[in-house]
């Protein structure tokens, strides 16, 4: 897989933040030129600072939401590849803010799909929503790709209304003759090293514990699909290296989340964090006039198994033990996360090859 990526130039959008940033390092790890396109660093600290990435990347500043800025970049760098990552990703700020969700996350997708539309190089694009892009009735069973788009809230809105713009310009621009090649990643919710989003349980846990508070709790009993950040990365760089070679994966979209026996709830992802990190409290305040989530969410991802040969690799207990680790060194004084960050990306692919993946 990673000959691919080997000397190809690699646009990632939403490079600054928590999954744009972990892929930058693997993608450099496989010989790619990353060049990187955010209007700003989301957060204080963030992975991408303390991975040392302003100093190893070629980066743009610039807004997805301004079709021109788009443009330019896909004209001047002329990416081999563009992961599409970046958006306005939290669902309770979404509640404050749902006009900036709607526009970043489905005008901006329109602008980098207009923007590889008028490319006169042959370019691969995967595009990432999420899991929440379903219509989400909490049924006890995983959604599969073929299950019907939607979402109450603004963010699941957004991103269910981003699907329909890329199925559109797919069916209408993207077809086996051209030039460029999409496909759509779906992931669930994500844990690892270096994510400081607020209204995020791992960073909000981290937050509070490592100054000896207690950390509170709105829904202890919510289940998700939690995997470590190089799961569903992983799932994005096969469907990349697809696409360079059967157009069958063209128009595809791949759900990519934990096996059907790892979901686990808020409550039992603390307790396992709780583990390695002694002395970690937590409350439940719980309060049931707030704002509508999900309480029950799972993925079915057994068409990324049967046509991409791609299955999670981690087990519950591993996905918390790295992200725990990660943060436990940077709580303990180390600064310089870049050498931490490419050591578990080096694990997790030896633990791929051992299973038989070649990367």
């Amino acid at each position: 897989m990673s000959s691919c990526f080997d000397q190809a130039t690699v646009l990632i959008t939403g490079n600054t933040g928590f999954k744009g940033s972990w892929l930058s390092i693997w993608l450099m790890h496989l010989g790619a030129r990353v060049v990187g396109l955010s209007s700003n660093i989301p957060t204080d600290p963030s992975h991408y600072v303390t991975a040392g990435l302003e100093r190893r990347i070629e980066h743009v500043w610039g807004d997805i939401r301004d079709l021109k800025t788009c443009r330019d970049v896909m004209t001047h760098h002329r990416p081999d590849f563009v992961f599409h990552l970046a958006a306005q990703p939290l669902v309770r700020h979404s509640y404050l803010e749902p006009h900036e969700t709607f526009v970043t996350n489905t005008m901006g997708t329109l602008n980098m799909l207009e923007a590889m539309r008028v490319c006169r190089h042959r370019c691969v694009g995967v595009f990432i929503t999420s899991d929440k892009c379903y219509d989400n009735v909490e049924q006890v069973w995983g959604y599969r790709e073929n299950d019907r788009l939607g979402g109450r809230d603004p963010y699941s809105g957004s991103k269910g209304a981003a699907e329909l713009v890329i199925r559109s310009y797919i069916a209408s621009f993207f077809n086996r003759d051209s030039l460029i090649s999409v496909a759509v990643g779906r992931a669930g919710n994500v844990i690892g090293g270096g994510d400081w989003a607020v209204d995020r349980i791992i960073p909000d846990a981290i937050r509070s514990w490592s100054r000896g508070a207690v950390l509170t709790i709105r829904n202890p009993k919510a289940t998700r699909p939690w995997q470590h950040v190089l799961e569903p990365l992983s799932g994005y760089l096969t469907l990349a290296s697809r696409l360079t070679t059967d157009p069958e994966m063209i128009g595809e979209a791949f759900n990519f989340g934990p096996a059907a026996d790892q979901n686990h709830s808020v409550q039992e992802l603390l307790e396992e964090m709780r583990r390695h990190w002694p002395g970690g409290a937590w409350q439940d305040v719980s309060d049931p006039g707030a704002v509508h989530e999900a309480g029950l969410l799972k993925l079915c991802c057994d068409k990324a198994l049967h046509q991409l040969g791609w299955q999670p690799l981690l087990r519950f207990p591993e996905t918390v033990a790295m992200t725990a680790h990660w943060y436990r060194s940077f709580h303990e004084g180390n600064r310089n996360m870049w050498e931490l960050t490419r050591s578990q990306i080096e694990l997790y692919q030896e633990q791929d090859r051992q299973r038989g993946r070649i990367w």
